[in-house]
């Protein structure tokens, strides 16, 4: 299935815009925490809309919140048992799930990938950043992005890095805050 049937889907189903950017934020990247007024700013909407899907998503159990202080954050309820589908439903609106196997199989000798910046934090910016750690074939990796960014209408970024240089760039480049694509430790 292309992405854009499946962008088209998805937004038919979940008719609020407010909802599926709510679901890209906490479920792009389970590790994603965020409070309502944080929301509303980055999602350029009003706190009460945004506060009326919280309360929807959270009342379904798709959300947990707890306090921080007096200000209340939520993440994704990642025991919930529609978690693994919704995590992969928004992986495939991104067009993550094409991403992998189309641009990280026959690079070269890959040992991680990473997504960092904006969508490992749960924002669809538009644009994929990724890490390579391993030896990359530099011009097959840009054929494959090449075709790859028409398909997601998404502009894709990378950076190929050997081990010794992602150790001394891992707090620059956020590497707590990855979505890891890929490992092929310990195989």
């Amino acid at each position: 299935m292309q992405v854009n049937s499946l962008a088209i889907k998805l937004d038919s189903l979940i008719t609020s815009q407010t909802r599926v950017k709510l679901l890209l934020k906490f479920f792009l990247n389970p590790e994603s925490r965020s409070y309502l007024r944080e929301l509303a700013e980055e999602f350029g909407e009003s706190t009460n809309s945004v506060r009326v899907e919280l309360n929807r998503l959270t009342e379904a159990g798709l959300l947990n919140s707890f306090d921080e202080g007096r200000t209340k954050v939520y993440r994704a309820n990642t025991n919930h048992p529609l978690f693994p589908e919704i995590h992969s439903m928004v992986r495939k609106f991104t067009g993550i799930d094409q991403l992998i196997p189309q641009v990280l199989s026959k690079l070269g000798d890959i040992h991680s990938a990473y997504i960092v910046g904006d969508y490992a934090r749960g924002m669809d910016s538009g644009i994929i950043d990724l890490v390579l750690v391993g030896k990359v074939d530099k011009a097959y990796l840009q054929n494959l992005i090449d075709k790859v960014e028409p398909m997601l209408h998404r502009k894709i970024r990378y950076l190929s890095l050997g081990e010794d240089e992602l150790e001394r760039y891992k707090a620059a480049l956020k590497l707590e805050e990855a979505i890891e694509l890929w490992s092929g430790r310990g195989e």
